[in-house]
Formats: C-alpha cells, structure tokens, sequence
C-alpha cells in the first residue's frame, strides 16, 4: 500500500498539470471567440513558430477574410497553407500554395509556395497499383517550377521527386502490360510491351519487356490457327534478333534461343509448297 507521503506529491503534480492544460485549453478557445483580429494573428504566428501547426491553422483560417488588404495576409495565407503540409493534408496544402503563388507572384514566399505546391502533390501522389492522375499531376507541377526557377535551392529535391515520380510511372505501365501476358492475351500484350518500349527506352524493366514481347508473340504464334501460325513466327523471330542483339548476356538467353529454335523448325513445317504458292498467285 502506498503511503500518504508517496501519493500526494503525485497527485499534487497531476493536479499542477491538469490545471495548466485547462488554463492552455481555455486560453485557445478565449481566442477563438474573440473579435481582435491583431491579437489573434500574433498568436497564430506563435503556435505557428512552436510547431502547433492545428491551433496556427485553426485561427488563420478564421483571419482570411479579416486580413484582406492588410499586410498580413500575404504572410497569414502561406503560413495557413504551410499548416496543412505538416499535417499531412496533402491535398488542402496544393490547392492553398497553389492559391497563394497566384495571388503573391512576386512574394517573398512564391518560389517556396510553389515547390510546396508540387511537394504536396507528390505526397499525394498513390502507389503505383491505383490511377496515376495525380503522379501527373504532380509531374506537370514539377516541371512548372523548374521552367520558372531553373537556378533554385529546391532544384535537387525536385529532381529526386521527379525521378520517383518515373518510377512509379514506368511500373506502372511495365505491370500493365506483364498483365496482359499473365492473362494470355499475347496479342495485347505484344501490343503494349511495345508502347512501353517506345516510352520508356531506358526504363530498368527495358530487358524483361522485351523478353516478355518475345514470349508473347511466339505464344501467339503457337497458339494460332495455322494459315496466321508463319507470318507470327516469322514476327518472333525478328523480336529474338532484337533482344540477343541489345541483351546478349540475359538470364534469359536460353529460353529465347529455345523458343527460337522452335520457331525456325516451325517455319520450315509451315513453309508454302510449289503447289501452294502457285494456287495462291491464282488466286
């Protein structure tokens, strides 16, 4: 059992605290009700400083309107879009640096709003399994502010942003396509691991799409009535000389000699006849 000289210090200091969070507590919200627009300001600018980001952003919201035309604003907007950025409100943050850097394009804080602006759309940006419009989006933004401050501080973080960016886009339309093969629909997948070549030509998935080109179509070509079976062997073939030439060493040599191999014997089978090749010109 505790002993009385034990328990009341203790409950003297949760009492003490207690006390002093009410006190913070009724403070704020005594704030909150007042019509000093002066008193208020000065003390978003405190709990701005202190890192309390949710009481500065409460009363500079409430301050917008009131500090129109006032030197203030300026300030009390990017302060107010900046609270959202640190609490991780992402898509409030855009849309108020994006307010703010329009309204003050020449401010002191412009060039900040608007690399704010496209870090918060990158923060926003989704994995790369769901819709990329806002990775666009914040691409589009990225490349905006570089346009506008090519010689800026920012300018190494917004490239590495940029690079992630990519990343996230390229793998996405990787494992698009690599989908389309997964499922056996070859002719699609030849289709779109084609596209993905021509987008992303220096993409780290460059060497499994191409593989991935070249199993689709001869599996196109196995799998296809026979009159279509040579023309589609004869397209696997050519994207084998393509792969060996650009990836003469890859883990996947063997398989694509072996589908290779199988396409020239198919080829010889399929090879039009005397007697075919004169019926077709009749034709």
């Amino acid at each position: 059992m505790l002993s009385m000289s034990v328990f009341r210090p203790t409950a003297f200091f949760v009492l003490l605290l207690s006390a002093l969070l009410l006190g913070s507590c009724s403070g704020y919200q005594k704030l909150l009700k007042s019509n000093d627009v002066n008193k208020k300001y000065e003390a978003a600018i405190k709990y701005y400083n202190e890192g309390d980001y949710f009481k500065a952003g409460t009363l500079l919201e409430e301050l917008q309107p009131l500090l129109k035309g006032r030197p203030e604003a300026e300030k009390a907007q990017f302060y107010f879009a900046n609270t959202n950025f640190k609490q991780s409100n992402y898509v409030l943050s855009a849309y108020y640096f994006k307010s703010f850097y329009e309204t003050y394009p020449n401010s002191q804080y412009a060039e900040e709003a608007m690399f704010l602006h496209a870090k918060s759309l990158f923060r926003d940006s989704p994995e790369y399994e769901l819709d990329q419009t806002n990775t666009l989006s914040a691409n589009e933004s990225i490349q905006e502010f570089l346009n506008r401050y090519p010689e800026s501080t920012f300018r190494p973080e917004v490239e590495n942003m940029s690079q992630e960016l990519q990343k996230k886009l390229e793998n996405k339309a990787f494992q698009g396509a690599k989908l389309y093969q997964q499922l056996r629909y070859y002719q699609s997948a030849v289709v779109a691991l084609g596209n993905f070549q021509q987008q992303y030509p220096g993409s780290v998935y460059s060497e499994d799409a191409a593989y991935l080109k070249l199993e689709s179509q001869f599996n196109l070509a196995k799998e296809s009535v026979e009159n279509k079976q040579r023309e589609r062997y004869l397209e696997a073939v050519a994207f084998y000389q393509q792969f060996i030439d650009a990836y003469p060493s890859s883990r996947n040599l063997k398989s694509a000699e072996n589908m290779y191999d199988f396409a020239q014997k198919e080829l010889v089978r399929l090879k039009p006849t005397e007697k075919t090749a004169a019926s077709a010109s009749t034709n």
